[in-house]
């Protein structure tokens, strides 16, 4: 029988091996052959101290599993390293055995890599913390770790602390996106607290954005709440826009929903709007280069004295936890980059029936603000109405 070291020469003898100075010369910009598939095959507390700038980390344990995903072309040229190379070139055989054709492990591991001075990367990683709160997204193969990271750095700013954003916000706060804007101008008020789940009745007359808060930081406190007690306006909707990754946008007046829309198309940001009315409700996702924008649905606000106010109309207490939960979905997909984007297409959702549709929205191409010859180049404000109007089919 074998000793270890016996085995491993013998592994050693069946793979390639390549130098660190070989694979450094590889992964250059400037290389002018197809760069390989570099593969970190350590442990987490050994990939926290360090990587080859550009690898792919997928522990030892995991690389079987999860190889097909990562490199699904069974003749690229992979390089696997470790510590010292023996796990790589262990990992080098396995791989080999799985029908890849075009393996190498890095002789010396990430340590001779260190030791010849060659650049490295420090990696952004999970803290234990961290790992433990979010373990259910890091366990989905479409979120992982990496997925998990992009949220923790991403800015998400609510336009309303109101029905629709109540249930985003806790949802997308429970995700651990990193910073929240909360933009709302409102106190809370009694009649807030059938549908408008971030407020308590303790908080009734306290300023909306500081009773959400308070509820978000204690649900997660490790994020960022940012508010701004204002009412979004063609003065300051820009410079609020800017500082952030993707906007949800629930507001229950055309005048700010126009204005939101115009601000995100003039700094190219996802725009995920929803919608709220008695039973019923409607969400899609904007995103200016990709699709439609909300002028092109809806290209002239209601006059007010046609739109019946939300204080008139009312609302079933649920129906915004519905709607609003699914524009947190969205943001949530489209900060990790997972599943199929909902632009162009409008989804409305009537509670009496409990059921959905779907409707294909077109980009424009004489729409003012995001056609092929825009006439609205400023933001413009529009006198307030609320309510929202029925799909177009």
């Amino acid at each position: 029988m074998a000793t270890f070291k016996e085995y491993i020469r013998q592994v050693k003898g069946q793979i390639r091996e390549v130098t660190p100075d070989d694979v450094a010369r590889r992964v250059q910009p400037s290389n002018g052959g197809g760069a390989p598939v570099v593969i970190d095959v350590r442990e987490k507390d050994e990939y926290a101290q360090g990587f080859v700038p550009g690898a792919t980390w997928i522990p030892r344990g995991f690389l079987e599993p999860k190889i097909e995903e990562a490199v699904p072309d069974k003749n690229r040229e992979i390089v696997l390293y470790c510590a010292g190379g023996t796990r790589s070139a262990l990992a080098a055989k396995a791989l080999g055995d799985l029908g890849y054709a075009n393996v190498v492990s890095m002789s010396g591991g990430f340590g001779k890599w260190k030791e010849l001075g060659l650049p490295f990367a420090m990696p952004k990683i999970l803290d234990e913390r961290q790992t433990a709160r979010y373990s259910r997204h890091v366990l989905i193969p479409e979120v992982g770790e990496r997925g998990q990271l992009k949220l923790l750095d991403s800015k998400v700013l609510l336009i309303g602390a109101g029905g629709l954003g109540s249930p985003a916000a806790f949802y997308l706060a429970a995700a651990g996106v990193g910073r929240l804007g909360i933009v709302d101008s409102d106190v809370v008020d009694e009649s807030n607290l059938q549908r408008q789940i971030l407020h308590r009745t303790s908080g009734v007359g306290m300023p909306k954005t500081d009773s959400a808060r308070q509820t978000l930081r204690d649900l997660n406190p490790s994020i960022d709440i940012v508010p701004f007690q204002t009412r979004l306006t063609k003065d300051n909707a820009l410079d609020i826009v800017r500082a952030f990754d993707v906007v949800v946008d629930g507001c229950d007046n055309f005048s700010t929903r126009f204005l939101v829309n115009d601000a995100c198309v003039f700094l190219k940001k996802p725009n995920v709007y929803g919608s709220i009315f008695r039973f019923e409700g409607q969400m899609t996702i904007f995103v200016p280069g990709e699709g439609p924008c909300y002028r092109c649905l809806y290209p002239e606000p209601t006059p007010a004295e046609l739109a019946p106010s939300c204080q008139d109309a009312g609302c079933l207490g649920v129906l915004p936890g519905v709607i609003g939960i699914l524009q947190a979905t969205e943001a949530i997909k489209r900060l990790i980059g997972a599943g199929t984007s909902m632009a162009g297409r409008l989804l409305t959702y009537d509670a009496l029936s409990l059921s959905f549709r779907e409707y294909k929205i077109r980009r424009d191409p004489s729409c003012p603000v995001c056609g092929d010859s825009p006439t609205i180049t400023k933001l413009v404000e529009y006198e307030e109405s609320c309510a929202t109007a029925p799909p177009r089919q």
